[in-house]
């Protein structure tokens, strides 16, 4: 099964429908398989009291508030339905997380496929519980957690009778420093919960990333933009349409490279074998009616013929025929 890349839009649209039609558009050349938003009511989630985080105060001023700054990248449900048409159209899966209750029953209604959770949600039970309800499959991001509060997020939704769920491995942070990545707590969320896990990836480059899919991610999320110059505060730590690009080949490239983990030689090695592997060779002419001694054979190349390790099965052996130096030996000379 492939990896399912998910091209995170977010709020890199700034606000502007027609943008995140570019988003969608790019996001279908790059070749992933799904493009995210973020639908919300900013009163339904923001105190107008709340500060930026660090990286939304570097990436955007001090200037206003976070709610001022996040009700700037609102989009209406009008303006969703539209997205969900236009993905539909491109042949692109649209997802987008639900901030508030009134945005996850707007989205049910919209027909997406699976509910994709925010980070921020993972201590929100009653929230969990309603999104469980809805039946739909689950991703799970699980920064700022431990692996307490995940387990009990999960058993939280798996109570409703929903268990179907992959857990995301993330840093809230943007970007983050490749000493915060701590890509094996993905393999830890897996083993110690038994779920599928992925990873959303917020550091700058593909290397992280890749180093997931090698790991076992079923699912890589990675934040993208059109210029990570404009203004807002995720742009700087997102891929451009270029490198969303080549992220998507690298991880496919890597798939192909991890194969399907059975042990055995390629078509093209069955070939290059006749010619790299040995046989047992005659070490000196032979005549028929020879009896067979250690001393009468070796082993060269080509390896089309009887494998090194039956070298005990001939000695003792009567030949059958002349056989020249360095003629193979084949089971019916003896």
């Amino acid at each position: 099964m492939s990896v399912f890349i998910i091209a995170e839009a977010g709020v890199n649209h700034n606000g502007d429908v027609g943008l995140a039609k570019k988003l969608i558009d790019v996001a279908k050349e790059a070749g992933v398989d799904a493009v995210k938003f973020q639908t919300f009511k900013t009163e339904k989630i923001i105190g107008k009291f709340a500060e930026k985080a660090a990286y939304q105060k570097e990436n955007t001023g001090k200037n206003e508030s976070q709610f001022e700054m996040v009700k700037k990248l609102e989009l209406s449900y009008k303006e969703f339905e539209e997205l969900k048409e236009y993905c539909d159209g491109k042949d692109i899966m649209f997802l987008s997380t639900p901030d508030d209750m009134d945005s996850l029953d707007f989205l049910v209604k919209l027909g997406v496929t699976m509910i994709k959770i925010g980070s921020t949600e993972i201590t929100n039970l009653n929230y969990l519980r309603e999104i469980a309800r809805k039946k739909l499959p689950i991703i799970l991001s699980t920064g700022m957690s431990t692996l307490g509060e995940v387990e009990k997020a999960l058993y939280t939704i798996y109570k409703e009778g929903n268990e179907d769920v992959t857990l995301l491995h993330c840093t809230s942070d943007y970007p983050t420093d490749y000493s915060d990545v701590n890509l094996k707590a993905m393999i830890t969320l897996k083993d110690a919960l038994k779920t599928p896990a992925g990873y959303s990836d917020h550091t700058l480059g593909n290397e992280a990333a890749i180093a997931a899919v090698t790991l076992g991610a079923t699912i890589i999320e990675k934040h993208f933009t059109l210029d990570k110059n404009m203004e807002g505060p995720d742009h700087k730590a997102s891929l451009n349409p270029k490198e969303l690009k080549n992220l998507v080949i690298a991880i496919r490239n890597t798939e192909e490279l991890l194969g399907d983990g059975i042990k055995r030689p390629t078509k093209s090695e069955l070939d290059i074998m006749k010619d790299a592997r040995r046989s047992i060779v005659a070490s000196f002419d032979l005549k028929k009616g020879i009896i067979l001694t250690e001393e009468m054979v070796e082993c060269k190349r080509p390896g089309n013929g009887i494998q090194p390790g039956y070298i005990h099965m001939l000695i003792g052996r009567k030949l059958k025929r002349d056989i020249k130096q360095d003629e193979l030996i084949m089971w019916e000379d003896i």
